[in-house]
């Protein structure tokens, strides 16, 4: 444990890593004599970074599989990702390193594998006994694409597809090609005077494995009998085939064909289809065929024992429906149900009792897998109802526009939410448990409550229990709620300021002890609410209008005029009366038509019923000035204690009383200065505007970068940079001030946006205003995006009733300090090096009158700093933290001598800073635009980690990153996804534990009954020995040059993982065998024989499991 003098030069902070140099303000002292000793206990040690779970529904899905057995669900995606869903709560995200989409999934049902094919023509096998996956084997195709890969039930043999129209087989155990090929000549021969096109499907006849069928894109289905390598029966259809699947008997199968038929055909008759049908053709008279109809994709084919089979497909809806929704349609008997999803259909998997393929399927329920969402239909219930969905997948039921995280919350949080969160759920969900349930739990060694806030473009908040690397949604807050909604584009108010989602949540901040939620949208509006259990109705919701000008004097400019003396506000008079009087405008229409007082969303007039939750307390609306639109709230701050909230914006900055519904403060930023403004401001020529008209926040729509509207978060003073609204967003940095581009206006002005001020971080606390203090009060501190912070005293009533009747009076302090870049956070510590935490009011039930008397009341409202050290000596001083851009600063207080300095980055600049706790002890965490992660301690400012975690690709990531307590951030990867990393050592360590097992042993059903007369004379299922078939001594070996086997990082450690399975005794023995014969030999031929190792250590196993697997006693 190091100590640190704050007196005397730090010599060890010259050593610091690349790209942050810091250094000591050695010559300023204390202020008093006291020699103050800060012990700091975090050391580089405690410090690691790794990505902990990611969350959310998988970013543009490609492909789905289900094992049967295991009941597990895959999702493969188009950039190589692949996410694993068990029971709720299990769930596991890998990604392929090639990036490539992820064209079909394969699981080997009960083996603990999948094999994955991709777009670049590779196929890998994942090891999927481990807690995080790892590829075991790949195999790259050099000469040929892959379009259609089948692995038969219990089969090592797997059947790949490809554009040319021919069939290669790979033994999924070593993943090397047989000899055996399949050539799409041999296949058709004279059937077709053309190339049939691509593979679209293989499968074998479930009643004998030595028949494949397959099907060729242009409508020619062969059945190939794989023993006498030669072609049995042709079935030619005049349409292009999607899709093909088997009655279980094997006696029938069903084609989906391009103009929305479906053909069935007995397997024996080639000729012409055994029935022609069109779901959703309208039958014409005459005898005439159907319209045709949009393709039917695919189509499943499932028997009961009981009843009439199912015919479930997607697609082939007629081509007048124009406008109708994607929908699945179930056929079952003569009934036809038309389920419409809310996005297009990627794929679907009908889950069925049996994973054998010659059994009644006995099928119970339909997942779809659609663009945006996964569904889950019950097929047991009369209506087809879906299951309610546990995985926390609508994360972008709207998009994410801001987000927050608490670690380490108050432990009745979690509860409240969830209590007024379960009444907002649906009806109408299936009755039935889950089916997706494999897998098990983690071990739960976190036991602090985290929470995560999400804020979106429709203006809604969603509240996540995020404890335990799981996610759930506790509630959801509507924040339109409270505008009148017009119902079309011409009812729309012309004041808007935005195109589109004029809703959208651009800050959040929230006090988790007192509940105080408040919201800043895009539309320069505040909501501030409070927590309630009770539902009220709110006759007249409590509204506030601000006029927040910007206003220049210029001192060289004609009129001469000078910068007005600072007025003392906030004295019981009317607000508004010291808003200066705003500049002439220049825009071009005449100065009595211009829309002037009022703001931009009408807020509802009616009484309003609020349900248990989040509940208004105050609207408050910055207005339209002289034809001006009201700028975008850059930063906010609530403080519980005091009753107030604060914001500010590229005009100035607003303080409201929200008890008394009253506006305390309304300056334009440079009044903050008074007579110290540093800066000689002038108003820019029009000309040199560089915005052009009409840019609006949604613009970002169309892939343009808005900002520098920054985005502030929860713990008052958070703030990351403000990157604008949802999708996807090219990066946009601009190289020569490596900041983003700075303007933000929706119309021309004379004022050049960028030449601004705003306001950028803003933080309450109760600490020394002035050097000359001796006790800490009230007061608030106000960052800019110039870097200058600004103290403004609070000077508040006494509780109780008094409080709601005295004014709270708010005046400049004069303190003024400076840092290099925008001010984006400050905290304060105390002697001892703790936070001291803002003040804050504890929870209480606001809509039940109190029965106590008025001073538990009082007590209850006179602001409470909890700072962890006793009460502050008039001698003992705070240090406040501040974190730019560029640099932190330390600074003594009521000295406001700068005691320790770093400066964190030079070549680009700070996203995010937070201060949090970890270990006992609190440090600062940064996230940089060039990727880096850094964390400092404090108060000393030495540097503790930097690692380049990843580059700043595009706006979503920067908008989203935020750390917080315990070791925890998160960013929004993509628009669907929430990563989780942890940056201490702890959590990574212990991180192992936490995850949960994909693969958990289970034993495979038994096999169907042949029964005693199949048995006796044939019939039933025909087995075929396809190592016999496909093995290098009968077929050879295949050409070299097709395909390239790549062994996976896997390697033995997968082994490992698989010697826990079915065959586990065996196989650990055959490990340690195939380990001591690795001691044994040559040094050289150590990696040679890992691999060897590894295969054959799988061969055998499986060769083991299956000799013995479907054996019955007769047959030992």
């Amino acid at each position: 444990m190091r100590k640190f003098n704050i007196r005397k030069v730090l010599d060890g902070l010259t050593a610091v890593s690349s790209g942050a140099s810091a250094s000591s303000a050695a010559q300023q002292q204390q202020a008093g004599n006291r020699e103050t000793e800060i012990q700091e206990t975090l050391q580089s040690e405690h410090f690691q970074l790794c990505k902990t779970v990611r969350h959310g529904f998988p970013y543009q899905p490609s492909a789905l599989a289900f094992d049967p057995v295991q009941k597990i669900l895959a999702i493969g995606t188009q950039t190589g990702a692949l996410r694993l869903f068990g029971r709720p709560g299990v769930e596991c995200y890998c990604q392929h390193d090639s990036g490539a989409a992820v064209i079909q999934l394969q699981f080997l049902i009960n083996e603990g594998a999948l094999v994955s094919a991709l777009a670049d023509d590779t196929l890998h096998l994942w090891n999927l006994r481990q807690k995080r996956p790892a590829i075991l084997h790949s195999l790259k195709f050099n000469r040929e694409r892959i379009t259609f890969c089948h692995l038969p039930f219990q089969s090592k043999w797997l059947y790949v597809g490809t554009e040319r129209g021919n069939i290669h087989i790979v033994n999924v155990e070593s993943f090397t090609l047989s000899g055996y090929v399949i050539m799409w000549n041999k296949a058709i021969e004279l059937s077709s005077k053309s190339h049939p096109g691509p593979i679209v499907h293989i499968s074998d006849n479930p009643m004998d494995e030595g028949k494949l069928l397959i099907g060729f894109e242009s409508g020619t289905v062969v059945l190939w009998d794989l023993k006498s390598k030669k072609a049995d029966y042709r079935y030619t259809h005049d349409e292009a085939i999607h899709s093909v699947a088997w009655h279980h008997e094997g006696k029938q199968f069903i084609c989906s064909h391009s103009d929305g038929t479906l053909t069935i055909w007995n397997v024996k008759s080639p000729t012409k289809p055994f029935q022609t049908i069109t779901p959703h053709g309208k039958q014409l008279k005459d005898g005439k065929k159907p319209e045709p109809c949009k393709p039917i994709l695919k189509v499943e084919y499932k028997t009961t024992r009981a009843g009439e089979p199912f015919i479930i497909l997607s697609g082939g809806l007629s081509y007048d429906t124009v406008g109708r929704r994607p929908c699945l349609t179930v056929m079952h008997g003569k009934s036809t149900a038309v389920l419409e999803m809310d996005y297009s259909i990627v794929d679907f998997l009908t889950l069925c009792e049996t994973p054998y393929p010659n059994d009644f399927q006995e099928p119970y329920a339909v997942v779809v897998l659609l663009e945006k969402d996964l569904v889950l239909i019950d097929l047991a219930q009369n209506g087809y109802p879906i299951f309610e969905n546990p995985y926390p997948l609508t994360i972008h039921e709207s998009p994410v526009t801001c987000c927050e995280y608490f670690a380490d919350c108050p432990v009745d949080l979690i509860p409240a939410l969830y209590s007024v969160g379960a009444r907002q759920k649906r009806q109408g969900y299936s009755k039935k448990e889950w089916p997706i349930s494999g897998g098990n739990w983690g071990l739960i060694t976190q036991s602090y409550p985290e929470i995560i806030i999400t804020g979106h473009a429709d203006g809604s908040i969603k509240f996540w229990d995020a404890s335990a690397i799981t996610l759930q949604v506790l509630y959801k807050l509507k924040t339109a709620k409270v505008f009148e909604k017009s119902r079309n584009k011409d009812e729309r108010p012309n004041t808007d300021i935005v195109d589109e989602d004029p809703y959208a949540i651009q800050i959040i901040s929230w006090c988790p002890e007192s509940r105080m939620l408040c919201i800043a949208g895009v539309s320069a509006h505040v909501i501030i609410y409070r927590f309630s259990k009770q539902e009220v109705t709110t006759e007249i919701i409590p509204m506030l209008e601000v006029r927040l000008l910007y206003e220049i004097n210029d001192v060289e400019s004609p009129d001469g005029e000078q910068v007005p003396p600072l007025p003392t506000p906030g004295t019981g008079s009317n607000p508004q009366s010291i808003v200066p009087q705003s500049h002439p405008s220049t825009s071009s229409s005449s100065s009595d038509g211009l829309r002037d007082n009022v703001p931009c969303l009408k807020v509802k007039n009616s009484p309003l019923k609020q349900s248990p939750g989040y509940q208004i307390e105050l609207v408050i609306q910055l207005v339209w000035v002289s034809g001006e639109p009201p700028q975008q709230i850059t930063s906010l701050a609530v403080n519980s204690a005091y009753g107030l909230v604060v914001f500010g914006n590229c005009n100035g900055i607003a303080m409201v009383d929200y008890l008394q519904k009253t506006v305390l403060l309304n300056l334009g930023t440079i009044e903050l200065y008074g007579s110290n403004d540093p800066y000689r401001r002038e108003p820019r020529s029009p000309r040199k505007t560089r915005q052009p008209s009409g840019a609006g926040l949604c613009d970002i729509n169309e892939g343009t970068i808005v900002p520098e509207d920054r985005c502030k978060s929860p713990t008052s003073a958070k703030m990351s940079r403000k990157l604008s609204l949802p999708t996807e967003l090219k990066p946009d940095l601009d190289v020569k001030d490596n900041s983003f581009s700075r303007s933000r206006s929706s119309s021309v002005t004379s004022i050049d946006k960028e030449s601004r001020e705003a306001i950028s971080a803003l933080h309450f606390c109760e600490t020394f205003t002035r050097k000359a203090d001796t006790s800490p009060s009230p007061c608030l501190w106000v960052g800019t995006t110039l870097g200058t912070v600004l103290v403004i005293v609070l000077n508040l009533p006494p509780g109780g009733e008094q409080r709601l009747l005295q004014p709270v009076i708010v005046s400049p302090s004069g303190t003024i300090l400076r840092l290099k870049g925008a001010i984006l956070r400050m905290a304060f510590l105390d002697t001892t090096g703790s936070l001291v935490p803002p003040a804050h009011e504890p929870w209480r039930e606001h809509n039940v009158p109190e029965d106590k008397d008025e001073k538990d009341k009082s007590k209850k409202r006179r602001p409470v700093s909890v700072s962890p050290s006793s009460s502050q000596e008039i001698s003992e001083n705070q240090y406040a933290v501040i974190c730019s851009e560029k640099q932190a600063k330390v600074i003594s207080l009521p000295s406001q001598n700068c005691i320790y300095k770093q400066n964190i980055t030079e070549t680009s600049f700070v996203l995010r800073g937070d201060i949090v706790s970890l270990s006992n002890s609190i440090c600062l965490a940064c996230f940089c635009a060039n990727g880096h992660i850094m964390t400092f301690s404090l108060p000393s400012l030495r540097p503790l980690l930097d690692v380049y975690y990843l580059p700043l690709t595009n706006m979503r990531i920067a908008r989203t990153f935020c750390f917080t307590n315990n070791g925890q951030a998160l960013y929004l990867v993509s628009p669907t996804e929430i990563q989780r990393l942890t940056y201490s050592q702890e959590t990574c360590e212990n991180l192992q534990e936490m995850l949960g097992e994909l693969f958990t042993p289970v034993e495979t059903p038994e096999a169907p009954n042949r029964g005693f007369f199949k048995g006796l004379f044939g019939g039933g299922a025909q087995s075929l020995d396809r190592e016999e078939l496909f093995g290098e001594s009968a077929s050879g070996k295949a050409s070299r040059s097709l395909a390239q086997h790549i062994p996976g990082p896997g390697g033995i450690e997968g082994v490992k993982g698989a010697a826990s399975g079915v065959v586990g005794e065996l196989a650990r023995a055959r490990l340690a065998l195939d380990e001591r014969g690795q001691k044994l030999g040559e040094l050289e031929e150590k990696t040679a024989a890992m691999l060897y190792s590894a295969d054959s250590f799988s061969k055998h196993a499986h060769e083991m499991m299956l000799k013995y697997k479907d054996k019955k006693w007769y047959q030992f």
